[in-house]
């Protein structure tokens, strides 16, 4: 389910059965780094997206924990560690953070959630299909870590 009006009262009325919120992470930066920091919000948009589409029913993805490339690497995390807190009121059993963001492996033992790191795959080359097969490939290893992760937690 996405973060949309119509999914989220679906999310509301059947809650017992989404379990897990899927965060995506990435950062921005108007500087040098414009062009990689726009390829990566791509690349995580895409595959959270697929990713969705597969688990659709079992997970909510929420809209991307977003943050200045620039910021200090504490006060991103403290206001990450706020989503968290929010999240576990919320009452879902599992959280996964997405990221192409290397940073993030450094925090990634302060994170209740489970922190997945990829590389991010550059996109722009690429026309359309061959887009949708790569991401597919990787939602595909994505499929099965979700699923160890989920019966680790049961």
């Amino acid at each position: 389910m996405k973060w949309i009006p119509q999914d989220i009262e679906t999310y509301l009325n059947a809650k017992e059965y989404v379990d897990t919120a899927v965060v995506p992470l990435y950062s921005v930066s108007v500087r040098g780094e414009m062009k990689q920091s726009a390829a990566t919000a791509e690349f995580i948009t895409l595959l959270t997206g697929h990713l969705e589409r597969q688990f659709t029913g079992r997970i909510l993805l929420f809209p991307p924990f977003t943050y200045l490339k620039d910021e200090t690497s504490e006060k991103v995390l403290t206001d990450l560690l706020k989503w968290e807190e929010n999240i576990a009121k919320s009452e879902f059993k599992h959280v996964f953070y997405i990221t192409s963001e290397l940073d993030w492996r450094m925090h990634e033992g302060k994170l209740a959630g489970s922190l997945i790191w990829l590389p991010s795959l550059p996109l722009e080359q690429m026309n359309d299909s061959q887009k949708i097969e790569m991401i597919d490939s990787q939602v595909k290893q994505l499929l099965i870590l979700f699923t160890q992760k989920w019966h680790e937690n049961e």
